[in-house]
């Protein structure tokens, strides 16, 4: 049986791990994206089966699926300059000007994963970025490419959830793109006080994790959505107005609104218990600690870890389901290491 055929445009973390999820699904994918370089690393990783030296070359000799895995602006002029028969998807974070631009094409979905890295590019790509994750797809879309849309999004392992282009932008702009701006803001703020962050802990560094991620993807990302983004902030200006003055006034408003924060917060997830783990600056330390999830046969929801200022080593925290601490805990220590009460 012949193999289905996809070209992938753009091939970076997202494009790279779209193109390497569908040859591990039996595609056959040719890649392109505008800097050769990037091209060349995605086919050297072995994301793509062979690669375009232009975009034209590239549409034309998709026979079954186009997908556009480019900055938003990038999107647009793709799909407002593209012709093929074959089924057109985008990943971009915003919906509405990619359905506009996608409206001439033959068969076209506009769909955006909500999954991601703070790194880039073909190294930072992996077949299973997508696992477990929601992935939109529009509801104005092309019946026909909205079903091969979610066939490959059910191959790479996510959740595909249909949603108006509309709704989808306002939403996003509040989850993951307000986010985007708080974090911005955070650090700007510390690094005006730049010996609070010898101070910085695990809920800062939470706080302002996508901080750390590449700004030009994002500054197009919030100039696109403007409208909706400048929506959240606005929204989000209100409550930190109300917080303040109930600071100030000391009033019990300031106690319902954290409560009333604190149950939205474990709502967003099943509840989970944390063991945290000394590592010190030795070599195996992680892998003493890979043998024991193992060797416990626990499910780990979470791992983050943070290291010391200076040297190796650090605390790693893990999250598992509640009840199964006791079998973590008990592996950790057989394998030696250090759990912290």
């Amino acid at each position: 049986m012949t193999s289905r055929s996809a070209v992938v445009i753009g091939t970076g973390l997202i494009g790279g791990s779209i193109a390497a999820g569908l040859r591990r699904a039996g595609w056959h994918v040719l890649g392109y994206d505008a800097d050769p370089a990037v091209a060349r690393e995605a086919h050297d990783r072995g994301l793509v089966d062979g690669t375009a030296e232009s975009l034209a070359s590239a549409v034309e000799a998709a026979d079954d699926l186009v997908v556009v895995a480019a900055p938003p602006k990038a999107t647009v002029e793709i799909l407002s300059s593209i012709d093929t028969d074959a089924v057109v998807m985008d990943v971009a974070g915003v919906k509405e000007p990619m359905l506009a631009a996608g409206s001439r094409l033959a068969h076209f979905a506009g769909t955006h994963p909500m999954a991601g890295r703070e790194t880039s590019g073909p190294s930072a790509a992996s077949a299973a970025l997508f696992n477990g994750a929601t992935w939109v797809v529009a509801s104005e879309s092309d019946e026909a490419a909205a079903e091969l849309a979610v066939e490959v999004i059910e191959s790479l392992g996510a959740r595909p959830v249909t949603m108006d282009a509309h709704d989808h932008d306002r939403a996003v702009a509040m989850v993951s793109h307000l986010p985007q701006v708080v974090a911005g803001g955070l650090l700007a703020s510390a690094a005006d006080h730049p010996e609070s962050l010898d101070l910085a802990a695990g809920s800062f560094r939470d706080l302002t994790r996508v901080g750390a991620s590449v700004p030009f993807p994002w500054v197009e990302i919030l100039q696109t959505n403007r409208a909706a983004v400048i929506e959240a902030i606005a929204t989000l200006r209100e409550h930190l107005a109300t917080i303040e003055a109930a600071i100030v006034s000391e009033d019990d408003q300031l106690l319902t609104m954290l409560s009333d924060a604190r149950e939205v917060r474990l709502a967003l997830g099943s509840p989970v218990a944390q063991i945290r783990v000394a590592l010190a600056d030795r070599p195996g330390e992680l892998a003493r600690a890979g043998h024991a999830f193992e060797a416990s046969g626990v499910d780990i929801r979470d791992i983050q870890m943070r290291h010391a200022p200076h040297g190796g080593g650090g605390v790693l925290t893990l999250s598992v389901r509640p009840g199964e601490e006791g079998a973590l805990r008990l592996a950790l220590e057989e394998e030696g290491l250090l759990v912290i009460p």
